[in-house]
């Protein structure tokens, strides 16, 4: 599960659109870009790829949620 979901806007130009993540899971601080292409660089501690994929999805709903949808 991941908990305490945060993100901020590093770049939003015509060229580049890229928000900086961070979270905790299973006990581990995990923090990345995540660009506008959906695509993400993971920061140290980089996740196993078995992690990546668990996760990878549930950060790019969290990010849509939060960036793109009118709230």
């Amino acid at each position: 599960m991941i908990s305490h979901f945060q993100w901020k806007e590093l770049r939003n130009n015509l060229v580049r659109r890229e928000w900086a993540f961070s979270f905790f899971h299973a006990g581990s601080y995990l923090t990345g870009t995540y660009h506008k292409d959906g695509s993400i660089d993971w920061n140290h501690p980089v996740p196993t790829e078995d992690k990546k994929k668990e996760l990878e999805p549930k950060v790019h709903d969290l990010m849509l949620y939060h960036v793109y949808e009118e709230h």
